[in-house]
């Protein structure tokens, strides 16, 4: 134990965490915690234009780096502010814990109308985290902070929130910080991989469904040569793309909901679902009929059964699942004509769909692949080139490095790149759209002060262009609410020093 206050024990509890940048705000509530970073160095306090911004770069950041990301933010209004990137972290399985002050222990909960007060701020937070927890005592800080963290990386990883009163902060007690090795991983059961290795044995045809868990347990390698063992093809969704590389001869991208791929899944006697959900948007809304087998393996145990009714449920870790798989495969005979066809049916798929995004969009995005790098970050907001082609068509050619606002929201792709990027030093291309680029325009500021290699394309249709075809199909062509008076773009780049 040493004798610390309540903000260089989040400091010292972040070390121990191996956290090396953090997002946020200074304020007035949570002044100690940074003041207690920058005394102590190690760890890269990153100012952020608005709360939002701040966990959707921790969002970024822990997509990316496969590392705790963390935003600190004020109480009250600074951590409301917050909600909405806590909200996209949970739909994006992503490990992201947001500090945030509070008023005086004293007057907690009071009433007084003390600035910033906020009494329902824990039920708030509690909303969209997997836990939220209010620290009395500095002598709880070290504690508290490991352990929350702990419990949002465990299993499937989702946000989670403490709050730390300002006198806690402040006050000097003697307290302990808990040590961390490793973070955990749940081990699968033995018999019930027995079962799906038997099952994997005897199929014929198998499909690997790939989703963000292979990317978020470190398991693309091991994905790969499962893959290989099995010569079975590999769908992944558009969460975290790249747990396949796209130029991988088994790869046939993540359009599992384009209806040339019905056959896929319907003549497949084993679909081997990894680390998914089997979402709506990948589903057809849960009309994509698998009358096969399916062997269902995921660390969340609330997931396997919810969408789709697995033959085989395995709840664990992805990376030790499929190195259990592989060790126990025997390398039966598969069909080939199975993959063939599979590989034809992907082909005659991207085709059509790049037939009808045209010869103007097809040109733009392979252009970007030309330009960027293998491992560039290719981060996309929810706007129509994502729809069209960015989130399914443009190539993806490493892990964690495609990211995307999985809830659908608008606005966090700046953000998002800023986080990821500067978490990786990788460059970053952002496809944005001119209404969603609005919400966090004040972010190139942001990006500006910390020389984050982006580019933003914003795909300028002075509108909600989206939602002006949703109102053209449901109400007669009648529009309302999407025309937008957009600024010169480039001017307000160059006003805050970005080329």
């Amino acid at each position: 134990m040493s004798e610390l206050t309540g903000g260089e024990a989040v400091y010292e509890s972040l070390r121990a965490l191996g956290v090396e940048h953090v997002f946020g705000i200074v304020s007035i509530h949570n002044i100690p915690i940074y003041d207690a970073i920058f005394r102590g160095g190690g760890i890269t306090p990153i100012s952020v234009r608005h709360e939002q911004g701040a966990v959707h770069a921790a969002d970024g950041y822990a997509r990316a780096t496969g590392k705790l990301g963390v935003a600190i933010t004020s109480t009250g209004p600074g951590a409301a502010n917050g909600m909405t990137g806590l909200l996209e972290a949970g739909f994006a399985s992503s490990p992201v814990l947001m500090i945030t002050g509070q008023v005086d222990t004293g007057l907690y909960g009071k009433g007084k109308g003390v600035l910033h007060e906020a009494e329902n701020q824990i039920p708030m937070l509690r909303t969209v985290t997997r836990v939220a927890e209010s620290i009395r005592r500095p002598e709880e800080v070290g504690e508290t902070v490991v352990r929350v963290a702990r419990q949002i990386r465990t299993g499937r990883p989702q946000p989670g929130a403490i709050e730390v009163p300002i006198d806690v902060q402040y006050a000097r007690a003697e307290i302990d910080i808990p040590h961390m090795e490793s973070w955990p991983r749940i081990t699968p059961n033995k018999t019930a991989l027995a079962t799906a290795v038997s099952v994997l044995n005897e199929a014929k045809r198998v499909v690997i469904w790939a989703g963000g868990g292979v990317v978020s347990s470190g398991a693309s390698a091991d994905l790969v040569q499962l893959a290989e063992a099995l010569g079975a093809p590999v769908v992944t969704t558009t969460n975290r793309r790249g747990s396949i590389p796209e130029d991988h001869p088994l790869s046939v991208g993540a359009f599992s909901p384009q209806p040339g791929m019905t056959e896929v899944f319907e003549s497949a006697d084993v679909v081997l679902a990894i680390g998914t959900r089997f979402q709506s948007a990948e589903t057809r809304e849960f009309k994509l009929n698998i009358p096969g087998k399916i062997v269902h393996i995921d660390a969340d145990p609330g997931v396997v059964n919810r969408n789709y009714r697995a033959e085989v449920a395995v709840v664990g870790d992805a990376r030790l699942a499929i190195a259990g798989l592989i060790r126990g495969l025997s390398g039966g005979a598969k069909d080939p004509e199975y993959l063939a066809r599979v590989c034809a049916l992907s082909a005659s798929t991207r085709q059509q769909m790049l037939a009808q995004i045209g010869p103007d969009f097809e040109a733009i995005m392979n252009t970007m692949r030309e330009l960027l790098p293998r491992d560039a970050l290719i981060v996309r907001d929810a706007t129509i080139p994502a729809y069209l082609w960015g989130n399914r068509l443009m190539p993806i050619l490493e892990p964690r490095t495609s990211l995307n606002p999985t809830s659908n929201a608008i606005g966090p792709a700046l953000p998002l790149a800023i986080g990821a990027s500067i978490g990786t030093g990788k460059k970053a291309v952002i496809i944005q759209g001119d209404g969603g680029f609005m919400l966090n325009l004040s972010e190139l500021s942001t990006a500006v002060q910390y020389n984050v290699p982006i580019i933003v394309c914003v795909f300028n249709d002075r509108g909600y262009g989206i939602l002006r075809t949703l109102e053209a199909r449901s109400f007669d062509g009648r529009q309302f609410g999407t025309e937008l008076s957009t600024p010169d773009f480039a001017m307000v780049a160059r006003g805050m020093g970005m080329h």
